[in-house]
């Protein structure tokens, strides 16, 4: 681990989550729909809010409370191992950001190694999308909430890449356990 908590020795992630800022900076922020939309996601997913939401709208609509069941479990596994065991080990700092806050968006206080949103968004996918014509639907919502969180400048690429990472792992072992 580097000095400031970065994973990846030998890799120069700090200069990829560089180039990508600067690229996500001149190409992206600052659209007045995008930037509604990314914060507006990075929000609704806080605490896997969105994510239980469906869940419940998914039962209600199969009339089966088996599957919310089962999503909030996965999702609590995963919280855990993220946030309570992985995010330590780390220790990262978030992206240094002067200002406030647009969309009063919260500052969260957990390491910014891996993304816990990332994770959680395809452990909610990879559940939510088992026997659902909507699953591409989930997974598109997924990446949107993983990219916001680079979006809103509360974690590096890398931090993203890495929950996307693990929240694909944990999202397999999500569905093979509650097949």
């Amino acid at each position: 681990m580097s000095d400031d908590g970065s994973p990846a020795e030998g890799i120069n992630a700090e200069g990829i989550d560089a180039a990508v800022d600067a690229w996500w900076e001149r190409a992206l922020r600052g659209k007045p729909a995008l930037d509604r939309i990314m914060y507006s996601a990075s929000e609704a997913a806080n605490h896997s809010r969105l994510w239980h939401a469906l869940g419940a709208a998914q039962a209600a609509a199969r009339r089966d409370p088996r599957a919310a069941t089962e999503l909030s479990a996965a999702l609590f596994a995963e919280a855990v191992i993220v946030n309570g065991i992985v995010k330590t080990i780390f220790g990262r700092r978030r992206p240094a950001f002067a200002g406030d806050r647009p969309h009063a968006l919260r500052q969260p206080l957990t390491s910014s190694f891996p993304s816990g949103h990332a994770s959680a968004a395809m452990v909610a996918a990879a559940m939510l999308s088992r026997r659902s014509r909507w699953a591409p639907a989930y997974f598109a919502l997924a990446g949107v909430v993983a990219l916001s969180r680079i979006h809103v400048r509360l974690h590096h690429a890398s931090d993203v890449a890495a929950g996307i990472g693990v929240g694909a792992v944990l999202g397999a072992v999500a569905r093979r356990v509650w097949r």
